[in-house]
């Protein structure tokens, strides 16, 4: 899949519906699962990138939905008016440096990036502080086989995210909203997690500039500042890195951003959740619903100091 600089308004006879899209993708996992288990053995399927089985039976949030709504402070704080003004972002040329603490730093392009590692498609709910959430169907890359083909060293403990920096096309970065470039950050272990994906398409579509193309993060366990969007480098380092919003606000916003609907936002309650498109509100499941996936990363650990 490639991604073509152009841009295009979609009309609502081009959203697919849920019911539709399901099915047929489903089809098409199953019939890749097939054929990959032919053709590979058995280690390899058992490699620590593969993705985890998940059931997910959340109907999908429309792709009107998903492109016109949109938290992008790089351009604007108005939601609604993200997909105009995106539009003026360059996504070629585009390369991504992977860097730090590694023994293989390298750069790559967009298009090597694409045609080197297998897509994936896989079904995400995330969710944003205010407290709506969408259900979005990604393709991309698992992170961790960028990451594994760097080689981090011993010293490698946490994965920090350089986003772009360009005033001229980006217009919110004019104003000081945020210290820019954004930057987010990962402990090791939760980047080389098979759920963290570092995203180039949704809905079966090249990724559109107003949901961060042509690359960005997808960590469905966490609030969606964490997936940082238009991604120029990854760097891993030994301590901790600084991030965009708990710089900004570290009372309100902790390097984990974890889904915890136990603590609440000082400035409203965690505990339930808008769907979009959805008139009632719905309980928030810890962990955003993957519990039973990533809990073991956090045990041990008091998820109210460390939010």
């Amino acid at each position: 899949m490639l991604i073509k600089n152009k841009q295009h308004v979609f009309t609502s006879s081009e959203i697919t519906s849920e019911h539709d899209y399901s099915q047929r993708r489903e089809f098409l996992r199953q019939l890749a699962a097939g054929a990959a288990s032919l053709a590979l053995p058995s280690s390899l399927l058992a490699s620590e990138c593969q993705s985890p089985k998940l059931s997910s039976k959340d109907p999908l949030t429309s792709l009107q939905s998903i492109t016109r709504y949109n938290n992008y402070y790089e351009f604007s704080t108005n939601k609604r008016v993200i997909f105009e003004l995106a539009k003026a972002l360059t996504l070629r040329p585009w390369s991504l440096t992977i860097e730090g603490e590694v023994e293989n730093p390298y750069t790559i392009d967009i298009e090597d990036l694409l045609s080197d590692f297998t897509q994936e498609e896989r079904i995400y709910r995330l969710r944003c502080v205010e407290g709506w959430a969408a259900v979005i169907p990604w393709q991309g890359i698992p992170l961790c086989k960028l990451l594994n083909k760097a080689a981090p060293t011993s010293r490698a403990k946490y994965v920090e995210f350089v986003s772009l920096h360009r005033p001229a096309e980006m217009i919110g970065q004019r104003r000081p909203t945020l210290d820019w470039p954004y930057r987010e950050g990962l402990r090791i272990d939760e980047a080389r997690h098979p759920l963290t994906l570092l995203v180039t398409g949704l809905y079966g579509k090249d990724l559109p500039p107003q949901n961060g193309a042509p690359i960005r993060l997808a960590v469905p366990w966490k609030y969606a500042f964490k997936s940082a969007k238009a991604i120029t480098h990854i760097r891993l380092v030994e301590k901790q890195p600084v991030t965009s919003w708990h710089q900004a606000a570290p009372s309100e916003y902790g390097f984990y951003a974890n889904v915890n609907p136990t603590v609440a936002h000082p400035r409203w309650t965690q505990s339930r959740e808008n769907r979009i498109g959805e008139l009632r509100k719905r309980p928030t499941d810890m962990f955003n619903g993957y519990a039973e996936q990533v809990a073991g990363l956090y045990r041990g650990m008091d998820l109210r100091k460390f939010y």
